[in-house]
């Protein structure tokens, strides 16, 4: 491998004179610059032939990760298989080339297929309507909330500003009904993983708004008291909020509807196998149980006979109020077609067979591993379990050391050190596509890791040995990253 062309920064293969494209001529004439506008020296940019170029960025996208090239047992974020025929439906251009303001008369096709998908995860989830609006499951989650708040202010109950959050919720919960302007309250988990039913009665009162769940929950134990819990939520006169983060063990087997659930988010990059990672796209589509239904914002998609019409529906319980609005018209339209076209690929027969099999394959890693990685809470899990690192403490290794090495086997590590309620956490997920040779493979070299943790613990603490960066100094990256390149006096020369 030629380290010159595949570890170093395009600045440091840059060569004076070399040039890789040429601007055409101006055609449009010169016209003065302001003085103010104007730069004081040459931009310091790279000079490359265009090969350098090409191969340059070419061998560093290999080292980005994701499900196409190795397994990504995450945790926590469902990362699963992204079918290519996702990608090849939202690029067509008869989606690809809409423009969002056209008339809805010129573009019935793409209204059909929200509508569709709208009713689509209805069905899923056993709520009533959705909005298609929200950018990210982040947002979904706050367009949640604010309905629960706009539900409640409406009713002319503005003391209810309390939100119950569990102390195993993803961090989101919190952040969102703070920045919604309600209170959190924390309620403790038992022994066993689970929502603390005799603690939750003592937070319960006539100021309770909510109360947010995520089930199974994040140690993926599935919540067996959720009637209770919501009933006693709505008896005073709270409402039940679904995280939808989860949401990919339950596909055919249960639906939070059912439950008793009034408002839940679905993360479409998590369930439905849209793009995911890097920070985007995302789609977090906002579902409601009946009576709910005005409180979603607009614009949304109505079907009039064989007609597909946008509408912009009034706000609350009042028919004169204005329409609410959290983003620009769709959302990511192309996320959407991406989501829907994995539905209406795998149909509801074959649906109902991802949470089974995500669920098999997360007990058959857990099983295999348990006398070797210390799991805190026995039992049946769902999608996704916590290790609480090696059972052998006495090796000094501990769960960032595992994640390293299994880097240098080309597995991408687990999320670690999430949930917090296990110092060394170490959350598994395999999701339903992966086969069980792919996942022999990985049990294989997690306990050729607790291996070598009594035998070699040097070289899992040196991990990785094997990557183009070795281990990095996390918190000096984080809180002093070098984001800039600096050119030496002898290169600017």
């Amino acid at each position: 491998m030629n380290n010159k062309l595949y570890g170093n920064l395009i600045f440091e293969l840059s060569r004076p004179g070399c040039r890789g494209f040429h601007l055409p001529d101006n055609p449009f004439g010169n016209y003065p610059i302001a003085n103010e506008l104007k730069r004081g020296n040459d931009a310091q940019l790279p000079e490359c032939d265009e090969v350098t170029v090409v191969r340059h960025y070419t061998n560093h996208s290999g080292n980005n990760f994701g499900v196409d090239n190795g397994f990504y047992p995450l945790g926590s974020c469902t990362m699963k298989y992204n079918p290519v025929i996702n990608e090849e439906v939202a690029a067509r251009p008869a989606f690809a080339n809409l423009h969002p303001a056209q008339p809805a008369d010129t573009c019935q096709g793409a209204l059909a297929a929200l509508y569709g998908l709208q009713k689509a995860l209805s069905e899923i989830s056993g709520l009533h309507e959705f909005t298609l609006n929200p950018f990210a499951g982040a947002q979904g989650e706050l367009v949640g909330l604010m309905i629960i708040r706009a539900y409640h202010q409406a009713r002319n109950d503005s003391k209810r500003t309390k939100v119950i959050v569990p102390d195993s919720a993803h961090g989101t919960n919190p952040a969102s009904a703070a920045v919604c302007g309600l209170d959190v309250v924390e309620v403790k988990s038992t022994p066993q993983g689970t929502v603390d039913t005799e603690h939750l009665k003592q937070l319960l009162g006539d100021d309770v708004a909510a109360m947010m769940m995520t089930n199974p929950n994040t140690l993926g134990l599935f919540e067996k008291d959720i009637p209770a819990i919501t009933k006693m939520i709505h008896d005073c006169g709270g409402l039940m909020y679904y995280d939808g983060a989860n949401l990919n063990p339950l596909l055919g087997e249960c639906r939070p509807g059912d439950m008793g659930f009034d408002v839940m988010h679905i993360n479409l990059h998590k369930t439905f196998s849209t793009p995911h990672g890097g920070g985007g796209p995302g789609a977090g589509p906002v579902g409601v149980r009946k009576g709910l239904e005005q409180f979603l914002p607009s614009p949304h998609v109505v079907r009039k006979g064989e007609r597909y019409e946008i509408e912009e529906l009034p706000f609350g319980f009042a028919p004169d109020t204005p329409t609410m609005n959290v983003g620009t018209f769709f959302g990511n339209f192309a996320v959407l077609m991406r989501a829907y076209t994995y539905i209406l690929t795998l149909g509801k027969e074959n649906l109902k067979n991802v949470g089974k099999l995500a669920t098999l394959n997360a007990n058959y890693i857990k099983e295999s591993l348990k006398d070797v990685y210390d799991l805190p809470i026995e039992g049946l899990c769902k999608h996704e379990f916590v290790f609480d690192g090696l059972k052998n403490k006495d090796t000094g290794i501990r769960t960032m050391d595992v994640a390293k090495a299994l880097l240098d086997y080309g597995y991408h590590a687990p999320t670690i050190y999430f949930p917090l309620l296990f110092h060394e956490a170490m959350m598994i997920e395999p999701t339903e596509t992966e086969s069980k040779a792919t996942i022999d493979g990985f049990i294989d070299v997690m306990r050729l890791i607790a291996q070598k943790a009594e035998q070699d613990p040097q070289q899992l603490k040196d991990a990785p040995l094997n990557t183009p960066i070795g281990r990095v100094d996390d918190v000096l990256a984080a809180k002093h990253p070098i984001t800039t390149y600096k050119q030496s006096i002898d290169e600017q020369v």
